[in-house]
C-alpha cells in the first residue's frame, strides 16, 4: 500500500511503504460502514465519469464509489468526496502499450491477454495487432489517498472483498439498451397461432386515426380480431388515454391489439389484455394484412436498415456524406463528435446543433462550476447536469484533440500509448433523456424533428435561474379561422418551437423529366430489366413556403356564433419571430397501401431568408369577430366529485397527459394547467378546459398555485427551476429556520422541491455547501424579486420577437426511406466555413448538401 500526493498533482507525495495485512485492516475500519456491495438494480458505472467524459482510459482513470457506484474521474471525484464524506474508491485504469516487436519488425504473435479483466463498455480495438492492453484496480482512500492494490484477498476484510468483486464483475447499466437484448425480452402470445380475424371489411387508413369512442388522436391501438382503433391506457410503455381500448376487450374477448405508430418493418408494440403484457406476435405481418396494413411490403421496401447496413439510395447516402471527396478532419473546441451508440445519430445531430447556439452555451458550459456543484446526490438522473457535461464535452476540446505527429510517435510509445479521443459517448445522456419515452429509449431509429420538441420540453421543465435557453426557439402563431356559414372570425394565438413547411410537389420543374423516369422505371421492373437511375423532384423553395400560408379547411370548428361545430378556413401566421428559427421540411408520409414514403426532392434552400410578409395583422376593417361563447365543459360524471374536491400535487401531473395534448400543437405550460385543473383526468377532459381558456392571456404562462412555491415544473433544479416565479410559503419557511438553518437555506431548498418540507430538508443535509457560495444567494434572491415585481405586470408568453430575416447557420440531413430507418448527418457553419458531423467523425465540408436537409437553423439577422 502507498500514499500519492502525486497522484493529484502534489509534490513531495510520490513515497511509498509498506503495511502489515493488520494495518490495512485498521486502515479501513472506520470507513467500513460506507463500503456497500451491489444489490439487485443497483446502477454500477465503471466506464464514464458522471460529470465528464473520463474513462479507465483517460490519463487520471476512473475513481468508482464504493457506496453509490457512481463514476468520476480525476477532475471531479474531490468534488464528491467533499460533498458526500464517502472515502473508499475504486481506481480503474486501463494502460495501452505498444507490443513488443518481432525480429521481421512486426508484432509479436497475439496471445490470450490474461491482463484484462474489466468487463468495460470501451471502444478500444483488442484485437489490434500493434498494441496490447492491462487493467489495473487498487483502492483509494480519500482524503489523504492511500492505496491499497488489488486483488488483496491476504490482507483486506472479507466484506471489502466480496464488495470489490461485485464492482469488478457488475454489468453495464446500459446493458438492457444494447441493440439486439431490447426487442427480445417479450415472450410470445399464446393467442397469435389461432387468432380469429373478423371478415368485416375494416380497412385501416395510413393516418388520421381517431379512437371510435371519444376523440383522442394519440395512444390509439389496433385490436386485431375485429380492426377497432381505441385509445389506451396506463400500457407498457406508461402512455395515457381514457382506457377503451381495454373497455372493448372486456365487452368483446378480443385479446391482441397492436399500437399505431409502431408499426416499423421490424415489428410493432403488440398488448394482450388476456395476458396482461406487451408479447409478440410472430404472425403480425398475416393479422396486419388482413386490414389493409402491407407489412410484407413494408419489409420488402425498407430492408429493416440500421445505420450501418447497405444504403438502398446510393446517390444520396454519398451526396449527403460528401462521399468520394477527401475532407480535412476538424479538432479542437467545437469539433468534437458523437459516437453512435446503434441508430442513435437523430440525437447526436440535434445536439451538435443545438449546442453550436450561445444561448445554449451559457445556460449550460457557461454555469459548469455552480451545476455540477449544486448537483443532487446522483447526477446522473439530473437533466441540467448531463446537458453540462455533454455540453462541456462537445465545446472544450478535451475530447478532441489530433493526432501525435509522426516525428514523435517512437518516443511516445517506448513509454505508454496514450491514444486520442476520437468522439464522445452520449450514452448517459441518451438513457437520462430518453428515460420513460417508449420510442427514444429503444434502440429503433427514430425522427430528428420528434426528439428536438422533447429536448424541447425538458429543458423548459427544468429552467436554469430566470433564463430559459429554449426561449430563442419559442414564437408566437396567429391563427386565423373563419366560419364559413356566418363569415365572422376568430383570431387566437398558441406557442410554437419550429416551422413545419409542406413540400410542393406539385411545384416541381423537372416534372416532364419525372414523368418520363416513372414510366421507364415501370416499364423496366415489368420486363424485369435494370431500373434506370433515380430522378429527383426540384421544387422551389418560395412554392414550399406559399404552400404553408395558403388557407386550411377545418371541418370540426366551434363556431360560437352557431353554438355548434362548424366548417372553417384557417390561416396561420406569425405574430412574433423567435431568434432562431428552425424549419422542417415535411418530408415524411404514408401511401395507401401503408408504406412509409419519403419524398425524394431537391428544396433550394436560402442561405438569406425573409419571412417578413408572413407576419400576422390582427383583426382587418371589415371583419367581424365571433361571439366569446366558449364550448360547454362535458366532465364524466363520476369524475365530478373527484374534481371538484381532489387538489393534486403540481409534481404528480400525468406528463403523458400533457405529451399528448402538447403534440396537438398546444402551449407546453397551457397544456400542463390544463391536465392540473381537471385533476388528471386524462387528456379529453383536459383539452376541453384548453378549448374555454385558451384566449385568456395567461393562458400559456407557468402553472402557479399558491403553496406549493411557484411554478409548478416537474423538473427542478438545483437552480430552483420550480420556485423561482413565487417566494414558497412562509410559515414553511419559518419551520426550517426554527431548526437551525439559515433563511436563504430554507428558501433555497424549498424553492428545488415545490416546497416539499421533507424533500426540502433531505435538499438541504444533501447541499452543506449551499451556505459558502454567497453571490450564489445574491443572484438568486435577486432573480426571485425580479419574478416578483413581473408577477403585478403578466406578460404574454415569453418571446424574442424582432425582424424576420435570417441566415443559414445549420441543418441536419436525412437518408434513408422514412423516419423509421437510415441516418442522419448535421452540418454547421462555423468560423465562415461548412463543417460536417458524421457521428464521431468531424470533418471541413467540400460540398453541403443544403437541398437535400430535412432540418434546417436560421438566426437572426440584427436589424
Amino acid at each position: 500500500m502507498q500514499r500519492r500526493g502525486a497522484l493529484f498533482g502534489v509534490p513531495g507525495g510520490s513515497g511509498s511503504r509498506k503495511m502489515a495485512a493488520g494495518d490495512i485492516g485498521e486502515l479501513l475500519v472506520p470507513h467500513m460502514p460506507t463500503i456497500r456491495v451491489p444489490r439487485s438494480g443497483d446502477r454500477v458505472y465503471k466506464t464514464e465519469c458522471a460529470f465528464s467524459y473520463d474513462s479507465p482510459n483517460s490519463e487520471g482513470g476512473l475513481y468508482v464509489c464504493m457506496n453509490t457506484f457512481l463514476a468520476f474521474g480525476r477532475e471531479h471525484v474531490e468534488r464528491h468526496f467533499r460533498k458526500t464524506g464517502q472515502s473508499v474508491y475504486m481506481h480503474l485504469k486501463r494502460h495501452v502499450r505498444e507490443k513488443v516487436k518481432g525480429a521481421s519488425g512486426g508484432a509479436l504473435p497475439k496471445r490470450r491477454n490474461s491482463k484484462i479483466f474489466l468487463d468495460l463498455d470501451t471502444d478500444d480495438d483488442l484485437n489490434s495487432d500493434d498494441y496490447e492492453y492491462e487493467d489495473e484496480a487498487k483502492l483509494v482512500i480519500f482524503p489523504d489517498h492511500y492505496e491499497i492494490a488489488l486483488p488483496n484477498i491476504e490482507e483486506l476484510p472479507a466484506l471489502v472483498t466480496i464488495a470489490c468483486d461485485a464492482v469488478l464483475s457488475s454489468k453495464s447499466p446500459y446493458r438492457k439498451q444494447d441493440p439486439d437484448t431490447w426487442e427480445h425480452e417479450l415472450p410470445v402470445s399464446k393467442y397469435a397461432n389461432n387468432l380469429t380475424q373478423l371478415d368485416n371489411g375494416v380497412r385501416i387508413p395510413p393516418s388520421g386515426w381517431k379512437c371510435a369512442r371519444c376523440d383522442l388522436r394519440e395512444n390509439l391501438w389496433l385490436n386485431l380480431t375485429d380492426g377497432s382503433v381505441l385509445c389506451g391506457k396506463w400500457f407498457f410503455d406508461s402512455s395515457g388515454g381514457n382506457g377503451h381500448a381495454l373497455e372493448h376487450y372486456r365487452d368483446m374477448g378480443y385479446p391482441l391489439a397492436v399500437k399505431l405508430g409502431t408499426i416499423t418493418p421490424d415489428g410493432a408494440d403488440v398488448y394482450s389484455f388476456q395476458e396482461e403484457e406487451p408479447v409478440t406476435d410472430p404472425h403480425l405481418a398475416k393479422h396486419l394484412a388482413h386490414f389493409g396494413i402491407d407489412m410484407l411490403h413494408m419489409h420488402g421496401t425498407e430492408n429493416g436498415l440500421r445505420d450501418n447496413d447497405i444504403k438502398p439510395r446510393v446517390s444520396e447516402w454519398e451526396v449527403i456524406q460528401e462521399t468520394g471527396t477527401k475532407l480535412k478532419p476538424m479538432y479542437g473546441p467545437g469539433y468534437t463528435g458523437l459516437k453512435n451508440l446503434g441508430n442513435s445519430c437523430y440525437l447526436s445531430s440535434v445536439m451538435q446543433a443545438i449546442f453550436s447556439i450561445p444561448e445554449f452555451q451559457r445556460a449550460y458550459v457557461g454555469n459548469l462550476p455552480r451545476i455540477f456543484d449544486y448537483s443532487p446526490l446522483d447526477p446522473t438522473q439530473d437533466f441540467n447536469t448531463q446537458m453540462t457535461k455533454l455540453g462541456h464535452g462537445l465545446l472544450s476540446g478535451q475530447y478532441s484533440k489530433p493526432p501525435v505527429k509522426s516525428e514523435l510517435i517512437e518516443q511516445v510509445m517506448k513509454e505508454e500509448h496514450k491514444p486520442q479521443q476520437n468522439g464522445i459517448s452520449p450514452r448517459m445522456f441518451k438513457a437520462f433523456v430518453s428515460k420513460s419515452h417508449p420510442e427514444f429509449s429503444s434502440n429503433r431509429q427514430q425522427d430528428a424533428q420528434e426528439f428536438f420538441l422533447h429536448l424541447v420540453n425538458l429543458v423548459e421543465r427544468n429552467r436554469i435561474g430566470s433564463e430559459n435557453p429554449s426561449d430563442v426557439f419559442r414564437f408566437l402563431v396567429e391563427e386565423r379561422i373563419q366560419c364559413c356559414q356566418t363569415r365572422k372570425v376568430r383570431y387566437t394565438e398558441r406557442v410554437d418551437y419550429l416551422m413545419q413547411l409542406p413540400v410542393a410537389m406539385e411545384a416541381a420543374t423537372n416534372k416532364d423529366e419525372l414523368i418520363a423516369y416513372e414510366l421507364t422505371r415501370r416499364e423496366a421492373e415489368a420486363n424485369r430489366r435494370p431500373v434506370p437511375e433515380l430522378v429527383r423532384a426540384k421544387i422551389p423553395f418560395s412554392a414550399c413556403l406559399q404552400a404553408f400560408s395558403e388557407p386550411e379547411n377545418v371541418d370540426d370548428f366551434w363556431s360560437s356564433a352557431l353554438q355548434a361545430k362548424s366548417a372553417g378556413v384557417k390561416t396561420s401566421r406569425f405574430a412574433s419571430f423567435p431568434e432562431y428559427l428552425v424549419v422542417q421540411i415535411k418530408k415524411f408520409t404514408f401511401g395507401l397501401d401503408w408504406v412509409p414514403k419519403k419524398f425524394d426532392v431537391s428544396i433550394d434552400m436560402p442561405d438569406l431568408l425573409d419571412i417578413n410578409h408572413l407576419r400576422a395583422r390582427g383583426l382587418q376593417p371589415g371583419e367581424e369577430e365571433l361571439p366569446d361563447i366558449s364550448p360547454p365543459i362535458v366532465i364524466p360524471d363520476d369524475s365530478k366529485d373527484r374534481l371538484m374536491n381532489q387538489l393534486i400535487d403540481p409534481s404528480d401531473i400525468d406528463e403523458s397527459s400533457v405529451m399528448q395534448l402538447a403534440e396537438m400543437g398546444f402551449p407546453l405550460e397551457a397544456c400542463r394547467k390544463a391536465v392540473y385543473f381537471t385533476g388528471n383526468m386524462g387528456a379529453e377532459v383536459a383539452f376541453n378546459w384548453i378549448i374555454v381558456h385558451m384566449e385568456e392571456p395567461d393562458f400559456a404562462e407557468p402553472l402557479t398555485m399558491p403553496g406549493y412555491g411557484g411554478a409548478a415544473s416537474a423538473g427542478a433544479s438545483v437552480f430552483g427551476a420550480t420556485g423561482l416565479d413565487n417566494q414558497p410559503p412562509e410559515e414553511t419557511v419559518s419551520i426550517i429556520t426554527s431548526m437551525g438553518f439559515h433563511r436563504n437555506q430554507a428558501i433555497q431548498a424549498l424553492r428545488a422541491t415545490n416546497s416539499n418540507l421533507e424533500r426540502a430538508l433531505d435538499w438541504i443535509f444533501s447541499h452543506p455547501e449551499f451556505e459558502e457560495d454567497s453571490d450564489f444567494v445574491i443572484e438568486m434572491e435577486n432573480n426571485a424579486n425580479a419574478n416578483i415585481i413581473s408577477e403585478a405586470k403578466p406578460e404574454g408568453p415569453r418571446v424574442k420577437d424582432g425582424s424576420g430575416m435570417y441566415e443559414l447557420f445549420a441543418f441536419i440531413s436525412h437518408m434513408g426511406t422514412s423516419t423509421m430507418s437510415g441516418h442522419y448527418v448535421c452540418h454547421i457553419k462555423k468560423e465562415g466555413r461548412w463543417v460536417i458531423y458524421n457521428d464521431h467523425r468531424v470533418c471541413a465540408s467540400e460540398r453541403p448538401p443544403k437541398d437535400l436537409g430535412y432540418m434546417y437553423f436560421y438566426r437572426r439577422i440584427p436589424s
